[in-house]
């Protein structure tokens, strides 16, 4: 093989290795629309003091899942009415909307990382039985990426690093300040509210790509 060969030969296979690097960047999109997370007390106040939650349909994350109950979002300015509830239960209620939803409800909610609810918005939520009013537990949530732990270790990222996500199409645009959140239990799958979704014509099974660094 003459030098020229190897030159060629050496420059497809980079090329080749680029491509495929850039391909396993990329990112499959789910669309998250208004949902709550309930603690278990709330499930009680909601819908009954014997009632628990029930699964109707399995989502994209392991173990997550949405339920048949719903509930009534009342803000100062208006009801959304038929709001999903996703499972499992956790320690604390969260109210997860859109910046569209809390102008229609009349609710100021603050972008937040989910779980990060101190002094955020307060609404009242009504359920088959019941009702509860929340001091603070409505967000709108920061768009952020769940990430298996060998994905996290083959793109060198690390849990709740921050990083740009490209989104191709005529829309085109970057996401910056993308939370990445690592754990063996997550799969590959970037969340962002229906009024981001929108914006850039994405739906669920979009793909975007990281940004390198």
């Amino acid at each position: 093989m003459s030098n020229n060969q190897l030159i060629t030969t050496i420059t497809e296979a980079v090329i080749r290795q680029l491509a495929n690097s850039q391909e396993n960047r990329k990112i499959p999109v789910g669309v998250s629309n208004r949902h709550v997370h309930l603690g278990r007390e709330d499930v009680k106040r909601l819908f009954g003091i014997d009632a628990g939650l029930t699964k109707c349909k399995e989502l994209s994350q392991p173990g997550q899942f949405a339920c048949a109950e719903t509930v009534t979002l009342v803000g100062s300015r208006g009801v959304i009415e038929n709001v999903r509830v996703l499972g499992p239960t956790r320690n604390k209620t969260q109210v997860e909307i859109s910046a569209g939803d809390g102008f229609k409800l009349g609710v100021q909610a603050p972008i937040r990382d989910s779980g990060d609810l101190t002094s955020s918005a307060s609404i009242t939520l009504v359920g088959s039985v019941g009702s509860i009013t929340l001091g603070e537990g409505t967000i709108i949530a920061a768009r952020h990426i769940h990430m298996h732990t060998r994905d996290a270790r083959e793109w060198g990222l690390n849990d709740k690093e921050r990083v740009s996500v490209n989104v191709p199409g005529a829309r085109g645009l970057v996401f910056n300040e993308v939370l990445v959140r690592v754990s063996n239990d997550y799969k590959l799958e970037m969340h962002i509210d229906i009024d981001e979704a929108n914006a850039a014509f994405l739906e669920n099974n979009s793909h975007v790509e990281i940004v390198k660094k």
